[in-house]
């Protein structure tokens, strides 16, 4: 990541589109939706409000700590890369290829408390996803001062807000949304991000000297 060398516009930017990515709503939505369709809104907003908290607190620690982890356990930007587009690659395969009840419920969530779906999966791997534990790793390790990281912390509050908005309409309008339009957007999902989750190997893998990444013109 090389735009971390400079501090300025292209930074910001950058940084929050890879936010966007890695810790926005589009994994999250319609599983989200799915645990909380019988709810009343009052529990739909605590599961939310759980599931926001959790992302949060998980990201900001990466944010803070992911350099010391990557000294203390002895693993590279380029190994972190691997192996989170492995787990990309699993759970877009999930969503691809999972197949839903009479009632369009995955049979893996149904029966759990509400409560802990909002901690996992809906809060980490699904909303704080494997690309946005590579960016916040990658951004704490390689930050080359206080300035870098307070601008990354800024772009994740924004980031998360947008999350707060686009999940509260969503709890709004959750009614009058068609199942099976959103079992739809949920594959054409799956697809784009096991796309994303094989950039993230072939980019580690560049990482760490495997393979020469060329780019196409």
């Amino acid at each position: 990541m090389s735009y971390l060398e400079t501090l300025d516009a292209a930074f910001v930017i950058d940084t929050f589109l890879l936010l966007l990515i890695g810790i926005g709503p589009k994994i999250a939505m319609v599983p989200f939706l799915a645990v909380t369709a019988d709810m009343p809104e009052a529990i739909k907003r605590r599961v939310l409000r759980k599931m926001m908290v959790t992302a949060a607190t998980v990201a900001v620690l990466l944010l803070i700590l992911g350099g010391v982890l990557t000294r203390l356990l002895h693993f590279s930007p380029g190994a972190l890369g691997v192996a989170s587009g492995i787990i990309l690659l699993i759970i877009a395969g999930h969503m691809v290829l999972a197949q839903p009840d009479g009632n369009g419920d995955d049979h893996s969530i149904k029966g759990r408390d509400p409560m802990q779906l909002a901690g996992s999966p809906l809060a980490v791997p699904y909303l704080l996803n494997p690309a946005g534990i590579v960016v916040l790793v990658t951004l704490s390790a390689e930050a080359e001062s206080a300035a870098v990281l307070a601008v990354a912390v800024g772009v994740l509050v924004v980031v998360l807000a947008f999350d707060v908005v686009v999940f509260r309409g969503a709890v709004q309008v959750s009614s009058k949304l068609d199942a099976g339009r959103m079992l739809v957007t949920e594959k054409v999902f799956g697809f784009l991000l096991a796309a994303l989750g094989v950039q993230l190997v072939l980019n580690g893998l560049s990482d760490v000297g495997v393979i020469h990444l060329t780019i196409g013109h």
